[in-house]
């Protein structure tokens, strides 16, 4: 797996964290009772983008060497998504 590898898999699983941690559980405006005039009710009170993205960066890299050493190992290979025969061994 060259580094070019590690590093699409890593940017897929980043941008993939981000969303699901971007819909983490953050109290709305409307739970907290100071909803800025000008923005829906249901948007987040406090947000810092800065400790999002710190986090999912931290979390990126945990379940990329995960996936590079699961598919370095050998546990998951290309023929077993091969369901019609089409990669020549």
């Amino acid at each position: 797996m060259s580094i070019t590898a590690i590093f699409v898999v890593f940017a897929v699983v980043w941008f993939l964290l981000l969303l699901l941690n971007l819909q983490g559980n953050r109290p709305s405006q409307a739970e907290s009772g100071d909803v800025v005039e000008g923005t829906p009710s249901s948007a987040p009170a406090e947000f810092h983008p800065k400790r999002v993205a710190f986090r999912t960066t931290i979390y990126s890299v945990l379940v990329t060497i995960v996936l590079v050493y699961v598919i370095k190992s050998g546990w998951i290979t290309l023929d077993m998504f091969d369901f019609y025969n089409i990669i020549e061994k």
